[in-house]
């Protein structure tokens, strides 16, 4: 049976290998910065790439000291180092000792440089910024008369739009002249008075790429009254144009489509909004009759004489209810009456006398009821049916 390895052991082996690799130990190698990240220790993380393939690196804090620029994203840069294993991970990756810019990041460094001097000058401040016209009928274009930028803004004009008004402006849009060539036809197209102006060219190189990035070209921009976009080159190509223009769009074909309206949504939009319109005035009419109806009925029930018949029923129908009460409580006390008066009756001491009882009351009228009231020799008054009977105590006898 074959030996069998740990993992550890095998990356100790390949790190041998990496370390035992004099090509590895010292190498400079050329590539396009992308997924770069400052740690909060001071290291920096990036990834090396080309068309064909891409490389982990890192370049320690300690190794900082030396490095003149900021690393950023789309920097062409050539790399010196070492290659290595990461024993823990098993991964190798390129350690950065210097990193300076290639020929093309010396462009870079202009461009930075330059857009963040406009910056400053408030030349990107979105108060600067122009509405673009949502229904332009006139497009100025500032691009290459004979390149792919201008066939494409005039397909897609002609499918969206075929009654906009296309102005072309014939500039060069590559070399030493064609930041005058577009600077000048941006200010030709201004005087016209168009809707909106379109200023671009189709892709490239950063170097292809460069008259859209000049200080000349910015101002003209800045300085235009008539609201610009820019369409340079792909989505991921971005210039000082860019950021100066009142809208931009990632290609000519995105600014074709951002500048001209589509004509047929536009008829259908208008369909609809008549639509709606009539809609909206048949519900208002509507609306408006039920409204009118409600006042004539408010107007009817606030008329006086209305008012007065109303007010004669209510008062017709309180005095029936009146009467009713009243009768009720008549009734009702004299049902109360009479049985406080048989009841009264029924306590009279009349009544009892009538019966053959008798009421005795002393000399000064109050009712004896009891024989620790008098004493002997007491005159008393005795109640019968038929008269008084005038008598005195003879004795007492307590039962």
């Amino acid at each position: 049976m074959a030996n069998v390895y740990t993992v550890s052991q095998v990356n100790a082996y390949i790190k041998n290998m990496f370390v035992q690799d004099y090509a590895l130990s010292r190498i400079s190698i050329k590539g396009e910065v992308s997924n770069c990240k400052y740690h909060s220790l001071g290291h920096i993380y990036f990834t090396l790439k080309d068309g064909k393939g891409a490389l982990s690196a890192v370049m320690f804090a300690r190794q900082r000291m030396g490095l003149s620029f900021r690393l950023e994203e789309g920097q062409q840069v050539i790399v010196t180092g070492t290659v290595d294993v990461y024993e823990r991970d098993g991964k190798y990756q390129l350690y950065a000792k210097e990193i300076a810019l290639d020929g093309v990041g010396d462009l870079f460094l202009r461009f930075e440089k330059l857009r963040d001097e406009l910056e400053e000058m408030g030349m990107f401040a979105r108060e600067y910024k122009q509405p673009i016209p949502k229904y332009a009928c006139s497009v100025g274009i500032v691009t290459a008369p004979t390149g792919a930028a201008i066939r494409d803004i005039m397909n897609i004009a002609s499918r969206r739009n075929p009654y906009v008004q296309l102005v072309l402006y014939p500039a060069l849009v590559q070399g030493e002249k064609a930041k005058y060539s577009i600077a000048e036809g941006i200010e030709a197209l201004d005087k016209l008075g168009l809707d909106v102006l379109i200023v671009g060219r189709g892709g490239g190189s950063i170097e292809d790429l460069w008259a859209f990035n000049e200080e000349m070209v910015a101002r003209a921009i800045f300085d235009c009254e008539t609201p610009v976009i820019s369409a340079v080159g792909h989505e991921t190509d971005v210039t000082i144009a860019d950021y100066v223009a009142d809208l931009r769009a990632p290609t000519p074909s995105a600014a074709a489509e951002l500048a001209v309206f589509d004509y047929i949504q536009f008829q259908q939009d208008m369909s609809g909004y008549g639509n709606a319109l009539c809609s909206k005035m048949d519900r208002m009419l509507w609306q408006r009759k039920n409204r009118l109806e409600r006042y004539a009925l408010k107007l009817k029930l606030k008329d006086p004489a209305y008012q007065l018949n109303e007010k004669r029923q209510r008062l017709a129908e309180l005095e029936k209810c009146m009467e009713r009460a009243i009768g009720g409580k008549l009734m009702s006390r004299k049902h109360n009456l009479a049985l406080l008066a048989e009841k009264l009756e029924g306590l009279s001491p009349l009544k009892r006398i009538s019966k053959g009882f008798g009421l005795i009351t002393g000399g000064d009228g109050r009712r004896i009821v009891t024989v620790s009231q008098v004493k002997p020799g007491d005159k008393v008054e005795i109640r019968i049916r038929d008269g008084k009977i005038l008598a005195q105590v003879q004795g007492l006898m307590e039962d």
